[in-house]
């Protein structure tokens, strides 16, 4: 709803469009843009863990207790120019001055939440970019290793995703999720499809949609183990990849990182035995459950655009009204 994503617009919207996001409309000094803090402001939470991951980092500790010192820290000097004792943000994903952060950043699909082989061919210039910023105050081999165990660890956290996603999977294809697609409101595509159809990944009408048709990753209107999924790769993951990228290893182990998706795989286990021991009950007991209808409704679900969809336009999707590719972006 609107009112939920008004603080999603804010930062979403402010860097591409002026400059003053991170150079500050009063002040607008250079000096200002280059400290780590700047990027606070959108970059941390749940979903995006950068900030927490720099913060405590051992780079991002090596800041804190250096950065009044301007002997260690000469924020007047351009970018190109600085020699601090640790990087910030801006020394690292902004080296030179060069304004385009994704440039030197290992976010290959998804924000590290995809099961991408991060070794292929495909990355190796983007890998090799970012070993050569290490490059300025560690060796290579030191870089790679880095690297390298970062790669070990998304690998081990797929791993975990693709299990906690296959118990909920075939709790929902043995017709035992509560609720099902078909009980819920439509999703933001006017469909009934699971949530955790994520791009072509399943297949079938049993999954709801059609071939190719991608669900919607639901924070809410959805079942819990769905909700579990959701967290499990929405947040763990990203503390795990965010984590190892910025040299944070506790935010990749205990502070929810590895330990929360083991966590949340043993709660998408145990919800999924509830449910199948409740399906056995009710059948032996002759129960019909059916979902409560709030299910369907809520009192905010009719301002988004699945309902709309299906009340101004029946039979309808929004991939059916739009007239051409790229239509979705601008309006």
């Amino acid at each position: 709803p609107p009112g939920d994503t008004a603080g999603c617009t804010f930062c979403h919207t402010s860097p591409e469009e002026r400059c003053s996001t991170c150079h500050q409309r009063h002040q607008f000094n250079p000096a200002v843009a280059r400290k780590s803090e700047q990027c606070k402001t959108c970059h941390w939470g749940k979903d995006h863990r950068d900030w927490e991951a720099y913060d405590i980092s051992i780079h991002g500790t090596v800041y804190q207790v250096n950065k009044w010192d301007p002997t260690q820290f000469d924020m007047s000097k351009k970018l190109a120019d600085a020699d601090y004792v640790g990087p910030t943000c801006q020394y690292c994903h902004m080296r030179g001055g060069h304004h385009s952060v994704q440039r030197l950043s290992t976010v290959y699909t998804s924000m590290g939440m995809s099961n991408a082989d991060r070794g292929a061919p495909l990355w190796k210039e983007k890998r090799d970019t970012w070993v050569s910023v290490c490059d300025d105050c560690h060796s290579p081999r030191f870089a790679r290793e880095n690297l390298q165990a970062m790669d070990e660890a998304c690998k081990d956290a797929g791993l975990k995703y693709t299990e906690t996603f296959k118990v909920a999977e075939n709790l929902m294809l043995d017709g035992m999720g509560e609720p099902m697609p078909k009980d819920l409101a439509p999703d933001w595509s006017g469909q009934h499809i699971w949530s955790l159809k994520i791009g072509a990944y399943h297949e079938g009408d049993k999954y709801g949609g059609k071939k190719g048709e991608s669900g919607e990753f639901r924070m809410s209107n959805c079942s819990d183990i769905e909700r579990v999924c959701f967290e499990s790769v929405g947040y763990w993951m990203t503390y795990i990849f965010k984590g190892m990228a910025h040299g944070s290893w506790n935010d990749a182990t205990y502070c929810d990182g590895s330990f929360g998706m083991d966590r949340w795989l043993v709660k998408a286990k145990a919800a999924s035995e509830q449910a199948r021991r409740f399906t056995a009950l009710e059948k032996k007991a002759g129960i019909n459950w059916v979902p409560s209808e709030f299910w369907r409704k809520g009192d905010y679900l009719d301002q988004l655009s699945g309902m709309k969809i299906v009340k101004e336009f029946p039979g309808k999707t929004i991939f059916d009204l739009c007239p051409e590719p790229g239509w979705l972006d601008t309006h």
